[in-house]
């Protein structure tokens, strides 16, 4: 599915062969074909009290992607969504807005890749809603890779329901100024959600990191692992919050947020943080903030090995946990390939 300048374009997308009980395409068209499809889902996870940028998104939405599977459905294939911005002579906002829905032990997995020809200035505010029926499964992998100039914007919300299951790979490489909110929450029972995440921000990038875990019912486990790389000037955020209500008993959640500095003029602010009000948990946070060790660095010189590439392979290392939790392989390789690229020409602490 494809999406230029944030509008769904039926003749760049191909989603023949879909099986029967799978819905996909232009939330426009739905809207405007068959609007009692979408009774109850829009805007039923992200709520009227989302944050400013999704409230805008609603009040300003032209159109966005609709994945809808019905119950027991499997898709042996992934469903790719691309966000194309082309041809952006003056600068101008996108606002895409997405909806997928999984019934009862669906399973399916979701590809997004935000990408951009030239180096526009232009702003994509997007916002997903996911919500997840019982028992059902979704893998999500997000690549941002806008425009060396754009803004970027995205708010996920999921809502998931007794033992289903989500895991998410979210990838920040590209943009001036990216912000990312991820705002979970569990409405049952036993339902697990694994997010991971990796930013590099180099000169002139900001890259900016919410998350919001709600464990608002027993016995639900989450698992958070973000990491940062950070060379020349660039900065990041990151924000990861995990709030466990009072009768949220057996709660298991992990929370973890390691950056990487290759210069004194990179910048994290990282701030993990645990509200517990129940007593029966297993919960935990933390962060770390370091560079390339020197000895490291100076065992691969020793063997050869030149300066950039052995940075290069140092940092795929740190990076490697996050990069190969991406599926398909092709995917995979891409975002080793770009990360890579970035790090070779990024200067170390020296």
């Amino acid at each position: 599915a494809v999406l230029v300048n944030g509008r769904f374009v039926s003749h760049l997308s191909d989603l023949s062969g879909l099986p029967d009980g799978v819905r996909a395409g232009s939330l426009r068209a739905i809207m405007e074909s068959d609007p009692d499809t979408l009774e109850g889902l829009l805007n039923q996870v992200a709520g009227e009290g989302a944050h400013l940028f999704s409230a805008l998104n609603t009040a300003g939405m032209e159109d966005g992607f609709v994945l809808l599977l019905a119950e027991g459905l499997v898709l042996d294939r992934p469903v790719e969504l691309i966000h194309l911005s082309v041809g952006m002579d003056e600068p101008r906002v996108a606002q895409p807005r997405h909806l997928v829905f999984l019934e009862a032990a669906a399973r399916a997995r979701l590809i997004e890749r935000y990408v951009s020809l030239g180096e526009s200035l232009y702003c994509t505010n997007s916002v997903s809603e996911v919500q997840l029926g019982r028992g059902a499964v979704l893998d999500h992998s997000r690549v941002q890779l806008e425009s060396p100039n754009a803004f970027h914007i995205t708010g996920l919300y999921l809502s998931q329901s007794a033992e289903s299951v989500y895991r998410g790979v979210n990838l920040g490489l590209g943009a001036s100024w990216a912000r990312t909110d991820l705002v979970v929450k569990f409405a049952d029972r036993h339902a697990e959600c694994d997010l991971k995440g990796l930013y590099l921000a180099g000169d002139r990038q900001v890259m900016d990191y919410h998350l919001d875990i709600d464990h608002a019912v027993p016995e639900c486990t989450s698992r958070e692992s973000f990491k940062g790389i950070l060379y020349g000037k660039g900065r990041a955020v990151f924000d990861g919050r995990i709030h466990v209500a009072g009768d949220a008993q057996k709660t298991d959640a992990q929370l973890s947020n390691k950056n990487l500095l290759l210069s004194r003029s990179a910048e994290v602010d990282t701030k993990p943080q645990l509200e517990i009000y129940a007593d029966d948990v297993k919960c935990s946070h933390g962060t770390t903030v370091g560079q390339i060790e020197p000895e490291m660095l100076f065992y691969l010189r020793s063997r050869g090995i030149s300066a950039p590439a052995a940075r290069r392979m140092l940092c795929l290392g740190f990076a490697g946990e996050i990069i190969e939790a991406v599926a398909p392989e092709a995917l995979r390789e891409h975002i080793a390939e770009q990360v890579g690229l970035r790090l070779e020409s990024a200067p170390i602490i020296a």
